[in-house]
């Protein structure tokens, strides 16, 4: 009965966690999840204001597919002014959140058989858009010690006759890793040249701890390659409220546009009013996050550290996750996957983590810390205490 596309998609992992997560939660287990990506901070009190406001405005048809000219235009302004990127409103399109960017941009790209560059690890959801799409993703391999991060070499090795599109995040989600100015640019010599699409996710920019983000689409030899996406969930903290953005060539904004109007039509007009006010402001009043944020990486790397030995770790620069390689708690105990030892850390631990393979990690677990000190505390005391069981 069911299509094929949809039983080879696979269910976002992050996503299935949470759920197993919220079950045990409300048959009263008490379960700390590590799992989801989502900030734990409420919604800047401006924003909710400007949302407010737009209720009262009574901003309650439906919006152009594109998004809103004034939205377009303050993501213009903002480009302009965070990242040295010149997108005019008519090179921008608003949609239900990143996710849909990225997934419009896929479908516009690809025809079977085309081939997407994704380094490892990545979002969980790349892969299966482009499966969806046709498309073969080609995985780049990294590993903690560099912190998992390509070289331009690994890159241009990856090329072949029928790649289209390369995709990453920036910071990545899931292991934080930040590529840098250089980097980027080495990365970029790569492709320049080429006909190929470079997609840069960016939506943690504002969760950065060490050095400053760079957008690759500021490279004036590949700028009329480069897709540049993101949105108002983690820098703002309004995960609910589905608001992100895509821009790039005019053809390729054009083409994700003719998606979106057949799937969803314009995004939701009061968050859009909402966004407004949020890219106007920019990071300077949401910086209490991202402080809040770095004490709760050194906290959680200390911590591990200190209380699972057996676990690497490395320092990741931006959002908020750490990967750490449990290979050993693998290979030296019952456990004959990571997979196995997420379910044994949310039933034996009572701690929910993503298992690190649905991102290209096979030996990793994506520990959110999107959470309370004191929660990260009692989380990583019990992970502790679940695998030192393990080993005996």
């Amino acid at each position: 009965m069911l299509s094929k596309r949809v039983i080879n998609m696979k269910e976002s992992a992050t996503l299935a966690m949470a759920k197993k997560a919220r079950t045990l939660k409300e048959a009263g287990v008490d379960i700390i999840s590590m799992s989801l990506g989502e900030p734990d901070f409420g919604a800047p009190e401006f924003l909710r204001t400007a949302a407010k406001q737009a209720i009262i405005d009574d901003y309650s048809n439906y919006t152009p597919v594109v998004g809103l000219k004034e939205l377009r235009e303050a993501i213009s302004i903002k480009f302009k002014r965070d990242n040295n990127l010149n997108y005019p409103a008519d090179q921008i399109i608003v949609s239900t959140g990143a996710k849909q960017s990225i997934a419009n941009l896929i479908l516009a790209l690809l025809d079977p058989g085309d081939e997407v560059i994704v380094p490892a690890p990545f979002w969980v959801s790349y892969v299966d858009v482009i499966k969806f799409a046709g498309g073969k993703p080609v995985i780049i391999e990294t590993s903690i010690e560099n912190d998992f991060k390509v070289s331009a070499k690994q890159v241009k090795d990856a090329i072949s006759d029928k790649t289209k599109l390369f995709l990453f995040s920036n910071p990545c989600n899931p292991s934080g890793t930040m590529y840098f100015e250089e980097e980027l640019k080495d990365i970029a010599e790569v492709f320049t040249g080429t006909d190929i699409i470079i997609a840069s996710d960016e939506i943690y920019e504002y969760i950065v701890f060490d050095g400053k983000h760079f957008s690759l689409g500021s490279i004036d030899e590949i700028r009329d390659q480069v897709v540049t996406i993101n949105g108002l969930s983690k820098g703002f903290a309004v995960t609910g409220w589905r608001l992100g953005y895509l821009a790039g060539p005019k053809n390729i904004v054009q083409a994700c546009s003719k998606i979106q109007s057949q799937f969803t039509s314009g995004a939701n007009s009061i968050a859009q009013r909402a966004a407004i006010a949020a890219l106007e402001a920019g990071s300077r009043k949401v910086s209490y996050m991202r402080d809040a944020f770095l004490e709760r990486r050194d906290a959680l790397i200390s911590l591990m550290k200190e209380k699972v030995p057996h676990a690497v770790v490395n320092k990741p620069q931006g959002a908020f996750y750490l990967f750490p390689d449990m290979k050993h708690y693998i290979e030296n105990t019952k456990l004959a996957s990571v997979e196995e030892l997420s379910e044994y850390l949310l039933t034996e631990a009572k701690v929910a983590c993503t298992p690190g393979s649905a991102f290209g990690g096979k030996t990793n677990i994506r520990m959110s810390y999107a959470l309370s000190l004191e929660d990260i505390k009692k989380a990583v005391d019990r992970i502790a205490v679940a695998l030192d069981k393990l080993l005996q």
